[in-house]
């Protein structure tokens, strides 16, 4: 696992709260990686993460799913309408606490999906509420991430799956170049630490969950980048945020460092998914 000390929760929180327009510009109502099979839009890449996710996770209708780091409520929203799921959404921001239940309004998901604002590491849910625990690049800013999925297992019912995708550092050994670009990423998108797939299964298996899948899309979601640094290079974006805030000059200027991380592999993209058993431990 690979730290960046320096990051603070409430840098976390502002960040989102005033880049909540900057993600919205650039990328579009999801706060994530698109996954490209070909040519497709980002729109549409966007959209096929979310069904790559929904498939290993085990959804097929009316699941009620917990979208933990739901951002503006894109993917909540979409699982509500699409497969006509119970979505309750928790983001760590009230302005992206407002946009997601503004959005689901305006798209017809009201009655399907509730945002809450709270924090994943201390939120207090009632326990076997959930089908589905489901996050999307949120545990990267997560500061004690294996006590997050002993948490998470209380949420589940028996039978229970919890689906994660997350950015990754490198399979070990790495080597200080490697360290280093993980680090440059760790800084600039205020990630506390990243954890290798290697962690992460460990953190499953140990709060008592069976691995089910693991899918490697490094590959299939650099060009997320590439699309955001093109469009940051045409727009007046970049000026913006310096009149702004440093912090978000600093986001806009590590792209390229989290392309070179994909590239070298130094990062990874995975998606995991694990169930609880039917009778757990």
């Amino acid at each position: 696992m690979i730290s960046c000390p320096t990051v603070k929760k409430s840098e976390i929180r502002f960040h989102y709260d005033l880049s909540t327009a900057f993600y919205r510009l650039l990328w579009g109502p999801h706060i994530h990686h698109g996954l490209w099979s070909g040519a497709e839009s980002s729109d549409v890449a966007q959209r096929q993460l979310i069904d790559a996710v929904a498939l290993r996770a085990g959804i097929c209708g009316g699941e009620n799913v917990l979208d933990v780091g739901c951002g503006m409520g894109g993917s909540s929203v979409y699982l509500a309408r699409k497969y006509g799921c119970q979505v309750t959404g928790v983001t760590l921001s009230p302005v992206q606490r407002c946009w997601a239940q503004a959005g689901a309004l305006v798209r017809g998901a009201g009655r399907r999906t509730k945002f809450l604002r709270g924090d994943a590491e201390t939120l207090e849910l009632p326990p076997q509420s959930f089908d589905v625990v489901w996050s999307i690049e949120c545990t990267e800013h997560l500061f004690d991430k294996p006590a997050f999925f002993r948490r998470a297992v209380k949420w589940l019912k028996p039978g229970g799956r919890l689906t994660i995708c997350a950015w990754l550092a490198g399979n070990e050994p790495l080597d200080a170049a490697a360290c280093k670009r993980v680090f440059d990423v760790c800084e600039g998108f205020l990630c506390p630490s990243l954890g290798s797939r290697a962690d992460y299964e460990q953190w499953f298996t140990d709060a008592g969950l069976q691995m089910q899948s693991f899918d490697d899309w490094t590959e299939r979601v650099a060009q997320t980048w590439e699309i955001c640094r093109r469009r940051v290079q045409k727009t007046g974006v970049r000026v913006l945020s310096r009149m702004i805030h440093s912090g978000t000059t600093l986001f806009l200027d590590r792209f390229d460092a989290i392309l070179d991380a994909y590239r070298t592999r130094s990062m990874l993209y995975g998606c995991f998914s694990a169930r609880l058993p039917e009778n757990p431990a």
